[in-house]
């Protein structure tokens, strides 16, 4: 069976609300965040920065729900500054067969990191 790489969730536009140089290295992101995109703690992310362009992986943690906390640690700190726009993004390894049928789960956020209604 062929595998496709396919994006599975993505938080788009979120900004970043702090950074922990000396820190495990890690995202912190607003649980309830996480559940919307369905991305799980601990789970490999990509992370975009609209404002650089850096672009790197580190893995997601949770953050208290409604918090609106983005913190990036250890190391990825480098990489972004505190108000800097990112799209942070998980993918999956879908059959080949059902891709064309697989949809990610994208979720838009206000100012203050909170979920957008559709």
């Amino acid at each position: 069976m062929n595998y496709i790489t396919m994006l599975k969730g993505k938080l788009h536009r979120v900004k970043v609300t702090a950074t922990e140089l000396n820190y495990e290295g890690s995202c912190a992101i607003d649980s309830g965040l996480l559940k919307l995109s369905e991305i799980r703690p601990h789970e490999q992310i990509h992370i975009y920065n609209i404002n650089n362009g850096e672009r790197f992986i580190t893995y997601a943690i949770e953050a208290p729900p409604g918090s609106g906390t983005i913190s990036l640690n250890g190391a990825a700190a480098r990489l972004a500054a505190v108000g800097d726009l990112l799209i942070i993004a998980a993918f999956a390894q879908v059959p080949e067969e059902s891709a064309d049928g697989f949809h990610p789960l994208v979720t838009y956020v206000d100012e203050y990191n909170q979920p957008l209604t559709k």
